[in-house]
């Protein structure tokens, strides 16, 4: 194969995002990228091609394929509202770390300033929510700086990148060199930093790792799940963490979370940030005891968190931060009582929990729907979440048995996300069940791209909590107030006939004893499928931060 490429602006920016791993594109139709599809379809750099009904399903679908995959997902979008459609999705990606790339197209150079169709300088708009967002400005440079966009949003720390194109410089044409397969670049952590901590684990009696999304990202899942079993350190986990240590693992006390975060006395969090789903770093302290150490330890120095009061911390390769840490140890901890302790209080909980997986109130408890979908998961089934109160029972139920197969907004909590990570958990897992549990809330955001996965012929099982409610905000509100607004929902509304409406399959569901029938049915299909559970409005989750 020759060195040099010839073609045009798209065939330069798909080879480049094939030597970065691209094997899909998302995108909504549009002239100013049309280029960008010639390269796709019949270029020597092709790929799958993904069209959806709304720009920011393209983008969320190109999010999720980066958390599944571990290399960036590509979205093209077309110039001016197609841009600025994807924007809450990028901003989903910069909160939760996600490897993205996004192509977006821009008015012509020849005209610019004479008032062409969708004529807007897109860059400024994302420069702070992504790692680069700039404007190829001549068809020269389009390769370039579509490589500097791929390789910024994969380093550590990951996030979205953007770059945009003149229309006359995409569709021109020109010969430069071929670009090449990306080598992946690590930092060593500093062994001094990590040996503190490990001086810091000996003389704990209480300690308890917290696992999030960048241990999945950063690939060191095995060196989690080797460091938790030789310490035998309880463990609790968010976001992609999920599924690091497998359910009913005896170290995985998610269920004992209020006691592990109350009364440990050293906690090491690795890959994920001290924000609001960690009390801002503040742990221990329960019943008056004293304040537990913070260890806080980040796949690239700039994650360590700023605000909370840290033991120590590191940053750098997460693999090696594991190993790193396990070899430094002077003396493993004997913390086996405390570990019992939570291990037991997990039993406890997973045992109440049994009484609302089987409740058979009607109208119908939003938990009753996952006692009857947790059997009939797949060890490798991908379960999504895009919803406020009936996704965070999924949180508290569904355990994954494995790493990489939950999807869920991240930190930023962005309803509508869900039928993008649908469509390319699909893609990426296309021998896995794929099941998106999606709230009636967020179903209005993006339930048209139902059609989607019906025209790219994408089976998933969808099931929606209906409790005709913003559940998030109408007991909040009613707590506040005495009385709640602009909270209510139709009652009973017929998702179900819209998915079949646009050729997928459906059907409602008012009786507890019909949803295990209804599931059968939507796994058996081999279509997508929707499963539109009528629940009980008053049926809260019962949370104890509101993120703020």
């Amino acid at each position: 194969m020759s060195p040099e490429l010839e073609g045009h602006g798209g065939d330069h920016a798909a080879a480049v995002a094939r030597a970065h791993g691209v094997e899909t594109m998302f995108t909504l139709s549009g002239a100013h990228v049309f280029p960008l599809y010639d390269a796709a379809v019949k270029g020597e750099s092709r790929m799958r091609l993904v069209d959806v009904r709304h720009e920011q399903t393209a983008v969320f679908a190109a999010e999720a394929t980066g958390k599944l995959e571990r290399h960036p997902g590509l979205a093209v979008l077309t110039a001016g509202p197609g841009v600025t459609n994807g924007i809450s999705a990028v901003t989903q990606a910069h909160f939760a770390g996600s490897p993205l790339v996004v192509l977006g197209g821009r008015a012509p150079n020849a005209r610019w300033g004479t008032g062409s169709l969708q004529e807007l300088d897109q860059p400024p708009l994302f420069r702070s929510v992504t790692k680069l967002s700039e404007t190829a400005r001549t068809v020269g440079e389009v390769g370039p700086t579509v490589d500097a966009a791929f390789t910024a949003a994969e380093s550590p720390h990951r996030g979205p990148a953007f770059v945009d194109v003149p229309m006359d410089e995409l569709y021109g044409r020109v010969t430069a060199p071929r670009p090449q397969a990306h080598v992946r670049s690590r930092l060593e952590p500093d062994s001094e930093d990590l040996a503190e901590i490990a001086r810091l684990l000996t003389s704990a009696e209480r300690p308890l790792l917290v696992l999030g999304t960048d241990v999945w990202a950063d690939g060191a899942e095995n060196a989690a799940l080797w460091f938790v079993d030789e310490l035998g350190i309880p463990v609790i986990t968010n976001g992609m963490g999920r599924g690091i240590v497998p359910g009913g693992h005896p170290l995985l006390v998610s269920k004992a979370r209020s006691a592990a975060v109350g009364t440990c006395d050293l906690v090491l969090v690795v890959g994920t940030p001290l924000d609001f789903r960690l009390g801002y770093g503040r742990f221990g302290g329960r019943d008056g005891g004293p304040a537990a150490q913070v260890v806080h330890i980040a796949d690239s120095p700039g994650q360590i968190s700023a605000h909370a009061e840290l033991a120590a911390s590191a940053a750098g390769d997460l693999t090696a931060c594991f190993d790193g840490i396990l070899s430094a140890l002077s003396a493993r901890p004997d913390i086996r009582a405390w570990a019992d302790r939570l291990r037991a209080l997990t039993l406890e909980a997973a045992a109440r929990d049994t009484a609302l997986l089987s409740a058979d109130s009607d109208p119908i408890h939003p938990a009753r729907i996952y006692g009857e979908l947790l059997p009939r998961l797949a060890d490798d089934a991908v379960v999504i979440g895009d919803g406020g109160d009936f996704v965070s029972f999924a949180g508290k139920f569904v355990e994954p048995r494995k790493p990489g197969l939950w999807l869920d907004p991240g930190p930023y909590g962005c309803l509508g996300a869900g039928l993008g990570a649908a469509i390319a958990a699909r893609i990426a897992r296309p021998s896995s069940q794929v099941v998106l549990l999606l709230g009636d809330g967020a179903a209005g955001m993006s339930l048209m791209d139902v059609d989607t996965l019906v025209r790219h012929r994408l089976p998933v099982v969808i099931v929606v909590g209906n409790n005709s409610a913003w559940g998030l905000e109408k007991g909040p509100m009613q707590m506040l107030y005495g009385y709640d607004v602009a909270a209510d929902l139709t009652p009973g509304t017929r998702y179900d006939q819209v998915a079949v409406a646009l050729g997928a399959g459906g059907e409602m569901v008012a009786d507890p004893r019909a949803i295990g029938p209804a599931l059968d049915r939507a796994f058996s299909s081999g279509v997508p499928y929707v499963v539109n559970v009528l629940t009980d409005t008053e049926a809260a989750y019962p949370r104890a931060t509101t993120g703020i």
